[in-house]
């Protein structure tokens, strides 16, 4: 029991539980008794109301008809014989048809009571207010009302024969309690005496540790059914205790034989030990080579893209230069042999311009490949931060994997505030990406023609970038799905994958930016990655924009 907690003993609490109950129910009862007993007097006042009432009513009809007024006084006044009337009237129609009082009677010392004529249908029942048990009847002649008598009955006798009632529940609740309390205090000696026996018995155990003491059994049926039990169990209890005791002794002569033994494996487990971390240090390490070969790789990659895609406008240009050395040679052959024409002239002017073009453009466009490469190749070996546009950062990702995205007809969606600055890391980001692209290239859409991969870029909170990749690919299994960072994963093993490449990812997203990665698939159904990492906000949110690549 907790400090400050009240303790009730059995003995206190059964005599409290038995009085409680008793005492609830005797009030109820003599409530129930009171209001009874009550009404019964209410209703008796009423009947007497409504006796009286038609026993006046009788004698005053002649009196009404023939409008003697002091025959009706005189009938009235024999009321004061009768202790509990306080007050009659009698009423009439008067010549205009308006009630009037035409007699009237109030009991000496009681005063009077004021005109009830605009009170006759609120007092058509026997009616009790605070000045007594009021009932107006009407007083008919052949069926037809000629007058009303008003009667009031006092209340004194009503409050005496309550006021005795009262006296004599209270007394007898009082004599039924103490009988209660006088039975309660027998039983409760009757059943607390052997808890009491078992209460010590369980102390004295607990003090001694004797556990072959048994309690007496009482001729009560369920402390019987008690004591039988604790018996049992303080039986089973001294069983237990000898047994434990040999097992301890058991343990100890074991442990003692065991002590050289385990010295022995403790020194061939460190040896182990060390040998294991040897061989843990070579596998990350191996592991760090392959990642960093992962990411080489990735590089490797785009370097041939970019190179192949430079070809075509290099070589455009080639070609358009060496035919304006051709026109160039011809009209200077034709000058120096004084030939040249005015149209031949215009011709040449006209052809340059187009070649020259040509080459302008074709050079321009091998400028911006290299130039995209270049910073793409910068980010991913530069660990520094710094201020980029976001969307920007993203077009000159997939304008790096162009030649490869150009092999097929799946396209990239991007979602991306045009105008959000941040900083931070662009190269995990760039890598990051190319990474999730060529894995849906890879594996997503793997059998599939015409794919759909989707980029959504939000500011999630104050200082933290959310990028939601999906695409709508064959997805992943639930299998795949729990082991999909871990390093070596793969579904194309022995046929050029490596399974480092979402391993990389992970590591990209959560020590090289500092968030989190998390992914959402079913089979069949796509897959969904969601990041998050911190970055600094350079420049406020504006609309958002969807592209397509």
């Amino acid at each position: 029991m907790t400090e400050g907690n009240s303790i009730l003993s059995i003995k206190s609490l059964m005599l409290y539980v038995a009085m409680a109950t008793s005492t609830l129910a005797l009030v109820v009862t003599a409530g129930i008794f009171e209001y009874r007993l009550e009404k019964s007097y209410k209703d008796e006042l009423i009947e007497d109301t409504k006796m009286f009432a038609d026993f006046l009513v009788n004698n005053s009809v002649a009196s009404v008809l023939f409008k003697d007024a002091g025959a009706a006084q005189s009938d009235l006044a024999h009321l004061e014989g009768i202790a509990h009337v306080d007050h009659a009237h009698i009423y009439y129609f008067g010549d205009d048809q308006e009630l009037t009082l035409f007699a009237t009677y109030n009991r000496s010392g009681t005063g009077h009571v004021q005109t009830v004529i605009d009170r006759v249908d609120e007092l058509s029942e026997p009616t009790m207010s605070s000045s007594g048990m009021e009932f107006v009847k009407p007083i008919t002649h052949k069926g037809d009302i000629i007058g009303y008598l008003y009667i009031n009955m006092s209340l004194a006798r009503l409050n005496e024969l309550k006021l005795n009632a009262i006296m004599l529940t209270v007394a007898i609740l009082f004599v039924v309690i103490a009988l209660c309390l006088a039975l309660a205090l027998v039983l409760q000696k009757k059943i607390t005496k052997p808890v009491e026996e078992l209460v010590e018995l369980v102390q004295k155990i607990s003090r001694d540790k004797d556990y072959s003491t048994r309690a007496e059994v009482c001729n009560i049926s369920e402390l019987a059914i008690f004591a039988n039990a604790f018996n049992r169990l303080l039986a089973r209890m001294q069983q237990h205790i000898q047994q434990q005791q040999q097992a301890e002794d058991e343990y100890r002569e074991l442990t003692a034989n065991l002590e050289e033994k385990v010295n022995q494996r403790t020194i061939a487990l460190k040896q182990a030990n060390h040998e294991l971390m040897q061989t843990l240090e070579k596998l990350h390490e191996f592991q760090r080579q392959l990642v960093q070969n992962e990411k080489m790789a990735s590089l490797g990659d785009m370097v041939a893209g970019i190179a192949h895609e430079v070809n075509t406008p290099i070589g455009l240009g080639v070609t358009a230069s060496t035919m304006m050395i051709d026109r160039i040679n011809k009209i200077q052959h034709e000058f120096d042999n004084k030939t040249l024409k005015a149209s031949s002239l215009e011709k040449f002017l006209n052809e340059s311009r187009e070649n020259l073009n040509i080459v302008y453009r074709n050079l321009n466009r091998s400028a911006d490949l290299i130039s995209s490469f270049k910073q793409v190749a910068v980010d991913q070996t530069h660990e520094l931060n710094r201020t980029f546009n976001v969307g920007e950062l993203i077009d000159e990702i997939l304008f790096s994997l162009r030649p490869r995205l150009k092999q097929t007809e799946h396209e990239v969606l991007v979602h991306c505030d045009s105008e959000l600055m941040v900083e931070c890391k662009a190269g995990p980001i760039h890598q990051i990406l190319i990474n999730l692209i060529l894995n849906s290239l890879i594996h997503g859409f793997e059998y599939i023609d015409i794919g759909t991969i989707e980029i959504k870029v939000e500011m999630v909170a104050q200082q933290q970038l959310q990028i939601t990749y999906t695409d709508n690919g064959k997805g992943l299994s639930d299998d795949l799905k729990k082991r999909i960072f871990d390093p070596f994963v793969t579904t194309k093993r022995g046929k050029g994958g490596s399974g480092l490449g979402m391993h990389l990812v992970f590591n990209l997203v959560t020590q090289g930016l500092g968030g989190n990665i998390s992914v959402d698939s079913k089979e069949g159904q796509g897959v969904k990655f969601i990041i998050q990492f911190p970055v600094n906000r350079m420049l406020k949110n504006s609309d958002q924009t969807g592209k397509n690549r």
